[in-house]
């Protein structure tokens, strides 16, 4: 009998542990969810990104067709950094690229890098 509650006691100090691993800390989604906000901003701003010139996306408004769309992208770009690397300097792999090198050039500071990245992993 005591070796049925030792394992009972065990097994409910397990399910806490495991209940509160996935409790989330406050403000951190929230600070995402604003990550993934600015980097729709980013994109959609004609002085910053202005991605919709380019590329087809859910939700753009008139948008181009130089750029491949803008889907699928975790599954295209499982490494976020090569997905960075290539929104900050697309010349780097493809010195051809038509893309601009928001990054070298200015256009976009690393923040709102990071937050681009953010949204377009959402897509």
């Amino acid at each position: 009998m005591r070796k049925t509650a030792t394992l009972v006691a065990a097994a409910s100090a397990v399910a806490v542990l495991l209940g509160t691993a996935s409790i989330v800390v406050p403000g951190v989604a929230h600070a995402e969810n604003d990550l993934v906000a600015m980097g729709k901003k980013v994109a959609e701003n004609r002085k910053k990104g202005n991605c919709f010139t380019c590329h087809q996306y859910q939700g753009a408004v008139s948008p181009g067709n130089m750029g491949p769309p803008l889907v699928a992208m975790k599954a295209r770009f499982p490494d976020k950094a090569k997905l960075r690397a290539q929104i900050a300097d697309p010349t780097a792999a493809n010195p051809t690229s038509v893309m601009p090198p928001f990054g070298r050039f200015e256009v976009l500071s690393d923040k709102e890098i990071d937050a681009l990245v953010e949204w377009v992993y959402t897509l």
